[in-house]
């Protein structure tokens, strides 16, 4: 069955000969005699002839590319990039294509979705150091960073960044064995196989131990359902002492689960731990500009400041936005570039833009330090006096809560060299935190809970 422009195709040089000022020994020449060879959804190769390619390649290509690409469009109302290729080309291109059918057929067996690839990730503060972990894991698995674990909240790119390394394997590695799953995937599957009896376990097991790669997303759900638990740690075992990869994510750290095994536990400390943060507002800016160039979209810098500097909790919700916002420009101003002011109306149920409440590190810097009655330049001094480094403290944590700051950036705000004193200085608060819970006090907690609302006032 003939696709949208093979289909048309006449039609299309109808038009090329027609509606554009085209003299007609140059479309007799150079355009009549190009073909349809193949077509996905986004491109269309186009065979040239041999005798016209072998002397006039960037001619063809250059001088009646936009022609081409325009007339497609206006019969099929659907834009495509365009790929010429001479009949010398034809081998190897359906070699290329054949390998690449081949790749997604194993991509799409492992659960992966084609368009979470390092490609399309984009890398900011947040997450520069989990991604160097993900590319080490992906490109050798004997690495100390093996397992690797990486824990943060909803929506922040954990599951693109497992796609990522999973897709990298496959290209890299052509008979590598990869597979993806969710934790309710797995815990399902583990059920499924109790209930069919004597044989089910075993195809379950052979499952997952022969291959070179598992990766888990929240792993948390996992938690406390024992059987699974058991199977999960068996599974981790045999994979690990053959050298396997094995890469997880998690809402949060291991030495947060309280309802685990210290023997499953231990086996996620084994290699590489590592954090993604909400990102600052550079990176947000950086992936709502990716999003418009794979998209092929074009929304002005200022509506982007608009969705990045309102739209800070995460990834996910931030290219929500862009899809409203993009979505309701198609239905209301049909081939018109996108205004400020449809921004602000396809996302008046998410932004509202009376309310100027952005709470910033200075913010909270500025709040503690009139709290505890010191100055800014005390809460940002070297002063190790408890009546200071405790604010100081503080001030730290409520950043890290309150904001989708690095902790570099919190470190440069309050004077510090690196970001291992705000390391330091947070957890020491979460610490106090716990021991008031076991204490059944909650000083600190109602303290918090009055900054944090002169903060947000």
């Amino acid at each position: 069955m003939k696709q949208l422009v093979s289909k048309n195709w006449d039609a299309i040089l109808e038009m090329l000969e027609n509606d554009f000022e085209i003299k007609p020994v140059l479309f007799t020449t150079f355009i009549k005699p190009l073909k349809v060879y193949d077509e996905n959804d986004d491109t269309v190769v186009i065979l040239l002839d041999d005798d016209v390619y072998q002397h006039n390649d960037s001619y063809v290509k250059e001088k009646f590319y936009a022609f081409i690409k325009n007339s497609i469009e206006a019969v099929t109302g659907k834009s495509y990039n365009l790929n010429f290729i001479s009949k010398e080309e034809v081998e190897n291109y359906d070699t290329e294509k054949s390998n690449n059918n081949k790749l997604m057929e194993r991509a799409a067996s492992a659960n992966l979705n084609p368009n979470y690839t390092f490609d399309t990730f984009v890398i900011g503060e947040n997450n520069r150091f989990v991604t160097a972990a993900a590319l080490a894991v992906a490109e050798n698995p004997n690495t100390d960073w093996n397992p690797l674990f990486i824990y943060g909240g909803v929506g922040l790119g954990k599951t693109h960044l497992m796609h990522a390394i999973a897709h990298y394997i496959l290209e890299n590695q052509k008979d590598a064995r990869v597979l993806y799953v969710t934790s309710e995937q797995f815990t399902n599957e583990v059920i499924e196989s109790i209930k069919e009896g004597v044989l089910a376990p075993k195809e379950f097991r052979k499952k997952y131990r022969n291959i070179d790669a598992l990766l888990i997303d929240d792993i948390q759900f996992v938690i406390g359902k024992k059987r699974t638990e058991e199977e999960f740690f068996h599974t981790f075992n045999e994979l690990y002492q053959a050298g396997k990869r094995i890469i997880i994510s998690s809402d949060r750290p291991p030495k947060d689960f309280t309802d685990i095994e210290d023997r499953i536990r231990s086996r996620f400390g084994n290699g590489m731990l590592s954090e993604i943060n909400p990102p600052d507002y550079e990176t947000r800016m950086a992936i709502l500009k990716k999003r418009c160039e794979l998209e092929n979209e074009h929304l002005s810098d200022e509506i982007l400041d608009y969705i990045a500097t309102n739209v800070n909790s995460n990834i996910r919700e931030l290219e929500g936005a862009y899809k409203k916002v993009t979505a309701l420009n198609k239905l209301v101003n049909v081939n018109t570039e996108a205004t400020l002011e449809i921004a602000k109306n396809a996302l008046k149920d998410i932004i509202n833009p009376n309310v100027k409440n952005v709470i910033t590190i200075d913010t909270i810097i500025d709040v503690v330090a009139s709290h505890y009655e010191l100055s800014i330049d005390q809460l940002r001094s070297a002063n190790r006096s408890s009546n200071v480094a405790y604010p100081r403290q503080i001030a730290m944590y409520l950043c890290k809560q309150l904001t989708p700051a690095s902790l570099k950036e919190i470190a440069s705000k309050l004077g510090k060299k690196d970001h291992s004193t705000i390391v330091h200085g947070i957890k020491k608060i979460e610490e106090d935190l716990e021991e008031e819970k076991k204490t059944n006090k909650n000083d600190l907690s109602v303290k918090l809970d009055v900054i944090t609302k002169l903060i947000s006032s």
